[in-house]
């Protein structure tokens, strides 16, 4: 029997990786809310893959308790993730999945464009993508690794904060409102570039979102997790003192409480179901 995989957190996202490693051969170990992470822990001291797919608000408790001898086998799939995220924890060499495809309860993965993964899973991870048929890619290095987060980072963070003032579709958002996409999208990188403490390439992450935008131009702007990103996103900005005014405009006008003008279920804008 091949060694089993944990997966903490069986949402729409886990269920898919979930899917793919067992059509693998390995048999999976599922954490829910309720258990108890150090006890089961004990009961599989040494696992291939500890997968963590809750969202991102709940990734920092979730590292809080992961148990040092998983520390080595920990997988990463959030949005707006950075190594500072997991450096925090004392995880210095996790595996760390881009996902780009779209997965709603009911419907098929839909794929914007490959996937990527890095780290010491990462041919694990790529082989049980393509076991579904879902396009990923392995990344070389660190480099390429920071430049992928920080590009998905990029599209969800642009699309989902200026679509609480446009909705719409990624394409009407650039054919409509190119200024007010523009700058959201110098402020995102301003953001990251405090997050990651480095000076980003500005115009290729640019180059990447059109891209991303020409792959799949009718994909909505905003989901429900879009008023929380734009609270994530300024309150990094005040904290530093950085100056965001879009951003401030966009939260003067709408309640960070507030419906966005259209939502949709996907695991592209971080909308998965909760650990339960």
């Amino acid at each position: 029997m091949k060694t089993p995989i944990v997966v903490l957190g069986i949402g729409e996202l886990g269920g898919v990786f979930a899917r793919g490693f067992l059509r693998m051969g390995h048999p999976i170990y599922p954490i829910t809310r309720g258990m108890n992470i150090e006890q089961e822990a004990a009961q599989i001291p040494d696992p291939e893959l500890v997968l963590i797919t809750v969202g991102e608000e709940s990734l920092p408790p979730i590292l809080r308790q992961i148990p040092q001898q998983w520390h080595s086998h920990v997988g990463l799939l959030q949005n707006e993730l950075l190594p500072r995220d997991w450096e925090a924890h004392d995880i210095h060499d996790p595996t760390v999945i881009s996902v780009w495809f779209d997965k709603k309860s009911g419907i098929d993965v839909k794929s914007v464009m490959p996937s990527a993964v890095y780290g010491p899973a990462a041919a694990l991870i790529h082989e049980s993508l393509a076991s579904l048929d879902i396009v990923c890619r392995q990344l070389a290095d660190e480099e390429q690794l920071l430049f992928t987060l920080v590009l998905k980072n990029l599209y969800i963070l642009t699309v989902n904060i200026a679509g609480l003032e446009t909705g719409g579709t990624v394409s009407e958002l650039w054919q409509n409102h190119i200024e007010l996409a523009s700058q959201i999208a110098n402020e995102v990188i301003d953001i990251q570039e405090y997050l990651t403490g480095k000076s980003l390439p500005r115009e290729r992450l640019m180059q990447g979102l059109l891209e991303a935008f020409d792959l799949d131009p009718e994909h909505k702007c905003t989901g429900r997790s879009a008023p929380a990103r734009l609270r994530r996103a300024l309150g990094h900005a005040r904290r530093v003192g950085l100056a965001v005014p879009t951003m401030e405009r966009i939260q003067a006008r709408h309640p960070l409480d507030a419906t966005p003008p259209q939502t949709r279920q996907s695991a592209l804008n971080g909308s998965r179901k909760p650990l339960n």
